[in-house]
């Protein structure tokens, strides 16, 4: 084995003629050649008297040790550990130590931390060693130990470098069974990226990549002692954290908080990204590992849902709620699946202000669950859009809408359908077409359709907005701008905006009759669409007062609420309003 190294000062090492005669390592060098031909793992031995360590062959190549024997292991390994982790390893060394007067705290060294190679990437490692103890005095005189790469999947994250999913488990598998024998809990923090998904598709899986990376460092910076990052599925991170409370979780969640809230450089683009985290307690929250892991994720989720960029803790009051979410998404799902079974559109009847004749209807989703309960569409609508299943269904309510309009026309001619446009839909680059192709299915002409998109969608990317606008109304569509006056849109913006009709939200008219300002707010709103040629529908009017005040006082020029009518399935809706039409 007599291969030659040089230590930093340039002194030949050789195994043989400078291991002492008495040395520890000359009687089991033997065997210790033996293993290291039979195991892809690391060892190592020290002899403790005289600072000596003989290594395998392996370790003192992939690490840049000076050789398989030579002096004083932590000159050479101690400035090869992580940063992040050296406290650590220090801190167990220590404790396997005994010292005067004591007895060593732990029997033996076991721990997983990260080593330079000497290709200059880190490697997580574990390292498990015990002591031997010299019977007659008592003292140690060696230790020895083997070290395993922890580079499958089951052990370290490729990205990050992190210990990953399957260490995260053992690890809280091992916090729950100290808590069964000293009776201290803690909590489970899981550390979500916010919108990372919209990053990989603007940028590509490098720069995500990359985000990671930076994330990672950004979070283990902020741990505290003995708490250590893991990396869970995609963007998610992991940590446990014994003994924690609920304003300590909070705290550590703020200072992770701090460190995502800037903007972040990564290959040379700038990147805003923040975070939001799910934390349970134990053991008030679940006593296994896939208990808590379910509850955690169940935080996360619902952090999200309330806005991104927050803390959640565990309660059973929201995750009752968040099974529901669940339930529904799938439902619906399985809903869209089968022919947009469950999915029906009602349909609220718009008159004309001047004689409260029909002009058409605005067709409005609902939905019914396997039990046939109608649910309410607060609730649904956001989850077909958070789900994307607004693109599918949403085509269904094109489809459907054009057609009912084409037979509500033989009972009512010039009958006009306003139909609910989302963003998601807008963005389908597809979507003209579609609708043209519908138009021509049902041989309806296209100013018989509105398509109405919120002021709020319009104001969040207005160039965009407007550009599709222009392309639809080229086709001879109407388009409309609903719930105006909820969102940031200024006066000013009608101007540029390119729509036929500006629908007023019922907040400007509850108070109409009563609020001086409210009927000058409307009257002027209406004044300048009508200067730039855009009609105005006044939403919500419920009462007979409501009426005159927008018509006589303000010129509305269509009105929709439950003082006309309420929203009503197809068939009530002809009974009801066009009937009448055609008995006429």
């Amino acid at each position: 084995m007599g291969s030659n190294y040089r230590d930093s000062k340039g002194a030949a090492i050789r195994r043989n003629n400078q291991t002492p005669s008495d040395s520890v390592l000359r009687r089991i060098q033997f065997y210790f050649d033996a293993l290291q031909r039979n195991t892809d793992n690391y060892l190592f031995v020290t002899d403790i008297g005289y600072n000596m360590v003989m290594v395998s062959n392996n370790l003192a190549r992939d690490f840049g040790l000076p050789g398989e024997v030579f002096e004083d292991m932590d000159r050479y390994w101690q400035p090869l550990i992580h940063p992040d982790d050296i406290d650590r390893y220090l801190q167990s060394m220590t404790d396997m130590m005994p010292s005067e007067g004591s007895s060593p705290k732990t029997s033996g060294h076991d721990l997983m931390y990260r080593v330079k190679r000497v290709d200059g990437e880190y490697q997580w490692i574990r390292c498990r060693g015990v002591l031997s103890y010299d019977r007659r005095t008592g003292t140690p005189f060696m230790f020895a130990g083997i070290i395993s790469k922890l580079n499958e999947a089951s052990q370290a994250d490729h990205v990050t470098g992190l210990l990953s999913k399957q260490r995260f488990e053992n690890t809280v598998i091992d916090a729950l069974e100290y808590y069964r024998s000293d009776n201290i809990g803690g909590a489970i923090m899981i550390f979500g990226l916010d919108n990372f998904k919209l990053i990989n598709e603007t940028y590509n899986r490098n720069t995500g990549d990359n985000l990671l990376r930076k994330v990672a460092r950004v979070l283990d910076s902020v741990l505290g002692e003995n708490q250590l990052l893991y990396k869970l599925d995609g963007d998610e991170f992991g940590v446990v954290c014994p003994g924690m409370t609920e304003a300590e979780a909070e705290y550590l969640f703020c200072k992770a908080q701090r460190g995502m809230n800037t903007i972040q450089e990564i290959d040379g683009h700038n990147v805003f990204c923040t975070i939001s985290a799910g934390t349970v307690f134990y053991p008030q929250g679940g006593k296994d590992y896939q208990v808590l892991h379910k509850h955690a994720e169940a935080a996360l989720d619902l952090a999200k849902h309330a806005g991104k960029n927050q803390n959640c803790v565990f309660s059973r009051e929201q995750y009752n709620r968040w099974l529901r979410s669940r339930s529904l998404r799938e439902n619906m799902r399985a809903s869209v699946g089968y022919d947009f079974k469950g999915f029906e559109l009602y349909f609220q009847p718009q008159v004309s202000a001047k004689d409260k004749r029909i002009l058409g209807a605005e067709a409005l989703l609902r939905w019914f669950n396997a039990n046939g309960r109608m649910v309410s569409p607060m609730e649904f609508i956001p989850i077909l859009e958070e789900t994307k299943l607004i693109i599918p269904v949403g085509r269904w309510i094109l489809e459907t809408g054009i057609r009912i309009c084409k037979e509500f026309q033989q009972l009512l001619p010039g009958f006009r359908m306003s139909i609910n446009l989302s963003y998601e839909q807008l963005r389908d680059t597809s979507i003209r077409g579609f609708i043209e192709y519908c138009l021509e299915k049902y041989q309806l002409e296209p100013k018989c359709v509105v398509l109405e998109l919120t002021e709020t969608s319009i104001m969040n990317d207005w160039t965009f907005v407007n550009e599709q606008f222009n392309e639809l109304r080229k086709t001879g569509i109407m388009i409309a701008m609903d719930d105006f006056g909820t969102g940031y849109s200024s006066l000013a913006c009608l101007k540029s905006l390119s729509c036929d009709i500006v629908k007023i939200d019922r907040a400007f008219v509850t108070n109409i009759t009563e609020n001086d300002f409210d009927q000058r707010l409307v009257k002027s709103t209406i004044d300048i669409c009508h200067s730039i040629n855009i009609k105005c529908c006044i939403e919500g009017v419920e009462t007979e007062d409501e009426y005159n005040m927008v018509t006589d006082n303000c010129g509305a020029d269509s009105i929709q609420g439950y003082l006309f009518g309420r929203p009503e399935p197809q068939q009530v809706f002809i009974d009801k309003y066009l009937s009448k039409k055609t008995e006429e």
